[in-house]
């Protein structure tokens, strides 16, 4: 049995198996995909202490060989439930179970979808969420960035350096990210902004031909043509395999800065709770929350 199970590793899952491996718990990280989360699709990260720029790759390789380092055991499974029992708890990844005394769920969250007509259709195929993966796809092409936050503005800018037009689509009449990074946007000749506008389609028969968008004032539609859109909208948490055991609210895990869940012997850290900043760094404080916490409660106090 493990001292301590985290489901997820990304900055929050890895800074928590750290700072429990220092306290001498055994660790072990349950991890479905790669490690380090959504920083991992980062290009550059500029506003994570110590570094003056890092992409997340690098961040992340870095924290993952710190934890292993530190003696943590890892698993590439997916967790599909977590039981309660008088020894603890035993987590399900289909038909294995690892047992625990206490569990930190770090799962993080998911790119959000604009559930529109057609988005299925060419989703890996000339809809997606990442620049860093995709973006060399359409050098000297048209495309499309919907969302006007940080993580649209940065896909924006990747994109505005190899594609021949970029057309980022924001429902509100301004952008919502940093100033910082609006002013580099704005001095892209090749980016140009809709403001107002929703999308609602993606049209093309064999292969994507562009969006359809709405005036959100007028009603008024029309289609604007691209190779390939580029969805940054948010993220949505992926705690349904959870529900039955910790509180809930609006899917996101209902935690406070304690990082404590409503289910004793269970703590959660990063994205995947109730908060309101989602960054790297706050990530990684609630790693370190959680960790603590999740060893005060195993020592009995």
């Amino acid at each position: 049995m493990h001292d301590i199970i985290i489901v997820g590793g990304g900055p929050a899952g890895l800074t928590a198996a750290l700072y429990a491996r220092r306290a001498g718990k055994h660790v072990l990280i349950i991890e479905k995909g790669g490690f380090g989360g959504q920083m991992t699709f980062s290009p550059k990260i500029e506003n994570y202490p110590a570094f003056l720029s890092v992409s997340g790759s690098e961040l992340a390789d870095k924290m993952v060989e710190q934890v292993l380092e530190q003696g943590a055991d890892v698993e590439v499974e997916t967790v599909t439930g977590i039981e309660r029992h008088s020894d603890g708890f035993h987590v399900h990844c289909g038909e294995k179970v690892f047992a625990a005394k206490a569990v930190i769920v770090a799962t993080g969250a998911r790119h959000r979808l604009l559930g529109v007509p057609g988005e299925d259709k060419f989703l890996g195929d000339g809809v997606s969420f990442c620049a860093v993966c995709d973006g060399a796809f359409y050098k000297d092409k048209h495309v499309i960035v919907v969302g006007g936050g940080n993580s649209a503005l940065q896909e924006a800018l990747l994109l505005a350096e190899t594609a021949e037009q970029v057309t980022v689509v924001q429902n509100l009449d301004e952008f919502t990210g940093e100033v910082r990074l609006c002013e580099l946007l704005a001095a892209k000749p090749n980016v140009e902004t809709v403001f107002g506008h929703t999308v609602v389609g993606i049209v093309g028969d064999a292969a994507l031909t562009g969006a359809e968008v709405e005036d959100v004032h007028t009603g008024a539609r029309r289609v604007i043509p691209a190779d390939g859109v580029f969805v940054a909208i948010g993220l949505a948490p992926d705690n349904g395999a959870f529900e039955n055991l910790i509180a809930l609210d609006h899917g996101y895990i209902a935690a406070g800065e304690d990082c404590a869940t409503s289910a004793e012997g269970i703590f959660t850290s990063g994205d995947c709770r109730t908060k309101g900043v989602r960054q790297i760094a706050t990530a990684v404080a609630d790693g370190a929350t959680a960790a603590l916490a999740a060893c005060r409660c195993i020592d009995g106090e």
